[in-house]
């Protein structure tokens, strides 16, 4: 059973290896079909990678190349922003360059206009001055040649007038101002010059208006307030002002002897009264002043009685007043009212606050323009003359050279 059973096993190999090859090469074919169909598959495939690789080289070829000129676009619009900043900067630089050009050029301008009125000015002035000096040489050539004998009185009278003016307006002093008027008429009376009549007429009204001007006696005042002053370190103080006293009744003993006892109390308080008395007194009590107090008093009044000794010399009617009011109120509040020198001095300080200070001068006198017209007058009329009259040509002296370099 064996055997038979091997034998067809046999044949069945037979038969299994003749078909064997067939199934082979049919495996190969199959395996060559499905090796060339997994290598087209594996070159399809590898040619989606590759292109798909391809495609996104290309994307990222485009992305980069899109960045690239994104940023080159930036950075030409960056330049371009810079160089408009540039541009506008230099424009700026110019607009001020040119702004501050103009206004150096306005400063020169300035400068020179300047300059050119300063000299036009200092050229004018140089002119004017020589003008002048002209004048003044012309009006000096005419008081030589046309001076009269006795022009010096005319001359002396024009400086005595102006000296009045001054004494009467800057020193107040009347008296030398009506000499100095009547020194200058009795100049004016020796040209005995009929032309001079108004001049002198003039005259006469401004000394009778210096004659009306009321006549002060300064210096005696200021004496009078010196010696007063020098008075204050002599007066008394007064005490202590009290009120007065009230009234008490002088009780009298009664001849009553019932009123034994009120009888010997009064004769008690009469004894006690020789001894020791006492007042009652009701209301304020003026304390003394300390002698510091009584030094600064006098000195007040010292300064007071100072003060208007100066408001005297310059005419200060109220200073003058006010001052002499003040001393005489401290006076009757601080000295004694009862002692001779206190009512002395008193009666001289109302005595010296009558007199009035101020004196009204006359604005103007009507000689010295008068006089100055007449002077100006005649030199004008010299000058005329000494204009008209012909310039003769000085000689001209010629030389001659001879040899020797000498002339």
């Amino acid at each position: 059973m064996t055997k038979n059973n091997n034998k067809p096993q046999s044949a069945e190999e037979n038969a299994a290896s003749v078909i064997a090859p067939s199934l082979v090469t049919q495996e190969q074919k199959k395996t060559n079909q499905t090796t060339h169909s997994t290598s087209a598959t594996t070159s399809k495939k590898q040619e989606e990678l590759v292109d798909k690789k391809g495609r996104r080289l290309g994307t990222v070829a485009i992305i980069i190349s899109i960045l690239l000129s994104g940023g080159a676009f930036l950075a030409s619009q960056q330049q371009v922003t810079q160089q408009q900043i540039k541009i506008a900067q230099l424009e700026q630089q110019l607009k001020s360059a040119d702004s501050t050009f103009d206004a150096k050029l306005v400063t020169a301008e300035q400068r020179i206009t300047d300059k050119a009125d300063e000299i036009v000015r200092k050229a004018t002035v140089l002119m004017q001055q020589q003008d002048k000096s002209i004048a003044s040489l012309q009006l000096a050539i005419a008081d030589v040649k046309g001076r009269r004998p006795n022009d010096w009185l005319l001359a002396e009278a024009d400086y005595l007038v102006k000296m009045a003016g001054r004494k009467l307006w800057l020193e107040h002093d009347v008296v030398s101002a009506t000499r100095l008027m009547e020194n200058a008429d009795q100049r004016i009376s020796a040209l005995n010059d009929p032309s001079l009549t108004p001049l002198r007429r003039a005259m006469a009204d401004d000394i009778a208006t210096l004659k009306a001007i009321p006549l002060i006696d300064r210096d005696g005042l200021v004496l009078k307030l010196n010696s007063l002053e020098q008075q204050i370190n002599k007066l008394p103080l007064a005490s202590a002002v009290l009120p007065e006293a009230d009234a008490v009744e002088q009780k009298k003993v009664s001849t009553n002897i019932n009123d034994w006892q009120s009888n010997l109390m009064q004769s008690l308080d009469d004894f006690a009264g020789h001894f020791i008395t006492y007042r009652v007194r009701e209301g304020n009590v003026i304390p003394l002043l300390s002698p510091e107090q009584h030094f600064y008093l006098k000195e007040n009044i010292k300064g007071k009685l100072l003060l208007a000794s100066k408001a005297l010399y310059r005419e200060q009617s109220e200073v003058y007043a006010t001052s002499l009011e003040s001393a005489k109120l401290w006076s009757s509040q601080y000295f004694q009212q009862d002692d001779p020198a206190v009512k002395s001095f008193m009666a001289q300080l109302d005595s010296l606050a009558k007199f009035k200070v101020d004196v009204r001068y006359p604005q103007k006198m009507e000689t010295q323009a008068l006089l100055s017209d007449f002077i100006s007058e005649r030199l004008r009329r010299n000058v005329q003359a000494v204009g008209t009259a012909p310039v003769k040509a000085a000689p001209i002296k010629k030389t001659e050279t001879v040899e020797g370099g000498k002339s």
